[in-house]
């Protein structure tokens, strides 16, 4: 029997947790059916990684229901994967398929002893865990993501590359219910775009949170917002969550601004009112109390601005002299010059390691160059934001942090801000004021640091991966200060949605040092990349039709010298010899991959050398009619 489609894979019911006094949130209830792709949006610290840590059966939770379907498979991708240190790529991947290794060590062992009933269980049980094909799918994943070399050790990874070697760790498990905390951090725009397509292309039902706005729209089509508490569901992209947000905020707003209205008119005939008529009044006494708790809500208020009045900047702001850069063997940049001007918003692309970062070092004079130099305007005052953050004393409250840097915050046209009030405005509410900074979630930690960076004023400001960890209601108010920000902007980003908004043009990093400084945005250059990569294959088109073209007038003249049945034998030898060269690299495929069943080698074996054999010949007849012809 087919599955049904609205086939229910998850049920959460009254899901309620607190850590401590603190309450993360309560009653919240959710269902997901088959098919579906959800994103789970909300304000840093409402608990987003929190409810994907207990879904996962990663957390516990303190009351309500969680409810998956029997023997779905499900895998989970946490937002900072950690492995082993002292394995290797290839131990730590194994390593997370142990129990499919016993089952293939126990096959190995009872294929010696033939207990056939024991056998049909275990290959049965094998089968339903896909195991026979665990080491080339292994290899295939490791190969899409780009992680080459198995034996180097998870000490030496990047955090790209531990990251994608958590990808290919979960999507090894084929699971049916995938649940991913920022599945784009650390990963670069051409793995981003590759974990698009497969997961649109898939059949996985899915679960996640993340900040990049475009894979969002894409991949998801239902999006969940967790806000004050409540659950609310969106079918569609990111652009119609925009809309009819926007509109579920404007009807809530109007209704609380009424109810207060109401109330205060309300409390004005109940003052009013001579005591010996209450009890005939009763029923609207009653209903004051309902007025009360819907005037009591909190009326949300997203339209926060930030503004730093950044500092005068001069006619010279960075000029840079023939720069290069080499780390051993590895080319950063090579003789690149060039003159940034004020107002400029540069965008900066590039796959990892292609050294986007190490460029910014250089231009904060963090890493000297190998040759070259910069000359750096007098005026000019440098923020930069590191992808890496930076360590808060952990006993520190957030007010600390900020009295620390100054007492007074200049916030431009004359107005001074209180550490209180900035931290208000920055999204910070009273009740976090005396927070200690090792309670804040890794959103919440982005962005203090990103508000200490932006309180000095910069107006040369370079800003390394800002987005990661950062929920979209902080991109929004981030990405509506660096519209109007007057200085120069530098930013590196892996989010094609914030780099699209904000940036006149790029740096794209193509490696070994070459830099191209391309007119406009990620989108832009995409679409020009695509374009390059179509007339390229009309190109390849073009020579190889004029190569088989070549070729068929050749077969033609060996045609004419020979009789009609050696040309009949001729063009059946091309054929043959054309598939057992594939069946020859087939066997090789498998040979490579066998290192456990002797019997399976054993056999590969004398295949391989039969189809070797009868190839040797049939390629020598090719030969000898050839030259005759």
């Amino acid at each position: 029997m087919a599955e049904k489609v609205d086939e229910v894979y998850l049920i959460v019911e009254k899901l309620s947790k607190s850590f401590g006094d603190v309450e993360l949130f309560s009653d919240i209830s959710l269902s997901i059916h088959k098919g579906e792709k959800l994103a789970l949006i909300a304000k840093n610290g409402a608990g987003k990684s929190t409810i994907l840590q207990i879904l996962a059966n990663q957390l516990d939770y303190n009351s309500g229901s969680i409810t998956y379907k029997n023997d779905l498979v499900v895998a989970y991708l946490e937002q900072a994967p950690v492995f082993d240190n002292n394995l290797s790529v290839e131990e730590a991947i194994l390593y997370e398929f142990k129990d499919v290794l016993e089952l293939l060590h126990r096959y190995e062992k009872l294929i010696v002893n033939d207990p056939n009933d024991e056998l049909h269980h275990l290959m049965n049980e094998i089968e339903s865990k896909r195991a026979w094909d665990l080491q080339v799918n292994i290899n295939q994943f490791l190969s899409k993501l780009k992680i080459d070399n198995k034996e180097q050790k998870i000490s030496e990874l990047s955090g790209g590359q531990v990251k994608r070697l958590a990808l290919a760790s979960v999507l090894l498990k084929q699971p049916q219910f995938l649940i991913l905390d920022e599945p784009t951090n650390h990963l670069d725009i051409e793995m981003i775009e590759w974990l698009e397509d497969y997961l649109m292309d898939s059949q996985i039902t899915l679960l996640m949170v993340t900040h990049d706005r475009y894979f969002l729209d894409r991949v998801c089509n239902r999006i969940i917002e967790l806000e004050n508490n409540e659950l609310f569901s969106y079918s569609g992209g990111y652009q119609y969550y925009l809309e009819k947000r926007e509109e579920r905020i404007t009807q809530r707003n109007t209704e609380i601004d009424k109810a207060r209205m109401l109330l205060k008119r309300e409390m004005e005939w109940l003052n009013r009112m001579p005591k010996a008529r209450t009890t005939k009044a009763k029923y609207r006494v009653d209903s004051v109390e309902e007025i009360r708790e819907k005037a009591s809500r909190k009326m949300i208020k997203d339209r926060v601005t930030i503004k730093f009045p950044s500092q005068r900047l001069g006619t010279k702001v960075v000029d840079i002299h023939h720069l290069s850069k080499t780390f051993d063997d590895l080319q950063i940049l090579t003789d690149f010059s060039y003159k940034f001007a004020k107002g400029e918003k540069v965008g900066i692309v590039g796959k990892n390691g292609s050294g986007k970062s190490t460029f910014l070092n250089l231009l904060t004079q963090e890493l000297k160059p190998d040759s070259g130099y910069l000359e750096i305007g007098s005026t000019v005052s440098i923020g930069y934001y590191h992808q890496e953050g930076i360590q808060f004393s952990p006993e520190k409250t957030l007010l600390d942090i900020v009295t620390d840097i100054m007492e007074v915050v200049d916030y431009g046209d004359g107005k001074k801000l209180s550490p209180v009030s900035f931290l208000n405005h920055f999204l910070f509410p009273p009740k976090m004021h005396r927070v200690r900074v090792d309670k804040l979630s890794g959103g919440e930690k982005r962005r203090l640091y990103l508000l200490t960076v932006l309180m000095r004023n910069p107006n040369f400001l370079i800003l390394d991966e800002p987005t990661n960890d950062l929920d979209i209601i902080t991109l929004n108010v981030l990405e509506d200060y660096l519209l109007h920000f007057e200085g120069c902007l530098l930013v590196v980003s892996h989010d094609r949605y914030f780099t699209d908004k904000l940036v006149d043009h790029l740096f794209v990093f193509e490696g070994e040092g070459r830099v191209n400084d391309f007119p406009g945005n990620y989108t832009d250059y995409r679409w020009s990349e695509l374009r390059k990569a179509k007339q390229q294959k009309l190109n390849d088109s073009k020579e190889k039709q004029e190569s088989t073209n070549a070729e068929v007038q050749i077969k033609n003249d060996y045609s004419k010298r020979l009789s009609y049945k050696e040309k009949v034998e001729f063009e059946q030898l091309e054929k043959e010899i054309e598939l057992l060269s594939d069946e020859k690299k087939r066997l090789e495929l498998q040979l490579s991959e066998q290192n456990t069943d002797h019997e399976k080698i054993m056999e590969l074996s004398i295949k391989f050398q039969t189809t070797s054999d009868l190839l040797d010949e049939k390629e020598f007849r090719w030969l000898e009619l050839s030259e005759r012809a």
